[in-house]
């Protein structure tokens, strides 16, 4: 009968024949942002639930199609949240609705930050509207993140090298390597623009003759770090 070999217990921590080195390897990467997200809430007001609805969609059809004349500009462009809610008042004993007040959000994605710049100060120029961003990013897929882990694991390969030259030895072969952290940190832009003070009797500027806002992209931060273990050759500490 053959018997089955019992398997070798690895010994996390080493052994005198087989010694053990567990270094940590980092990365932080400073890049320039590859998309930037902006926030547009529209808003309507009206004593009429069905009016102030109407006005509502009617700004929230006129912006869409002011944000798609940008064109590949635009990454992505999603509506969130849409709101109708009446407004209370007392009336003696009892209360009854004095407005109803409207609201929907927007948000897009550009790749174009001149295109933004464009985008942000001509939304602003509406009334009842207000644009909140913008927020700096890296796309998930950027290669940017590959590249952080890939130093992370140079570096840790490389201070595991020093600490087996430092005994006269080198390393063996792989144990173990954990990714113990990969991580972007995304920016925002101190910018924030509103109209919904104005008034609807009051002269505006028109949104062609508006200039511009120039902003400038905030880089992003990529962090990396992981753990590798390796054996090392016993070396001759004599």
């Amino acid at each position: 009968m053959t018997e089955t070999p019992t398997p070798a217990h690895h010994h996390p921590y080493g052994t005198p024949t087989t010694p053990h080195v567990t270094v940590r390897g980092e990365a932080h990467l400073e890049v320039d942002p590859e998309i930037a997200h902006i926030t547009i809430t529209l808003t309507a007001r009206g004593t009429d639930r069905r009016t102030t609805l109407d006005d509502l969609t009617h700004r929230n059809t006129t912006t869409l199609d002011h944000i798609r004349t940008y064109g590949e500009a635009i990454e992505k462009l999603e509506t969130g949240t849409l709101t109708i809610r009446p407004e209370l008042t007392r009336h003696g004993r009892a209360e009854r609705i004095r407005a109803y007040h409207g609201s929907i959000q927007l948000t897009a994605t550009l790749n174009d930050f001149t295109a933004l710049g464009e985008l942000v100060t001509r939304l602003a120029d509406h009334d009842l509207t207000r644009v909140d961003g913008p927020w700096w990013a890296l796309r998930p897929t950027s290669p940017h993140h590959a590249a952080a882990r890939r130093q992370a694991v140079q570096e840790a390969l490389q201070r595991a090298r020093e600490y087996a030259e430092a005994l006269d030895t080198r390393l063996g072969a792989l144990l173990e390597l954990s990714d113990t952290g990969t991580h972007g940190s995304p920016h925002m832009g101190p910018v924030g623009f509103s109209a919904q003070a104005r008034s609807y009797a009051g002269a505006t500027e028109a949104a062609t003759d508006a200039a511009p806002v120039d902003l400038e992209p905030v880089r992003q931060t990529i962090d990396a770090q992981v753990e590798a273990s390796f054996t090392l050759i016993p070396p001759n500490l004599g």
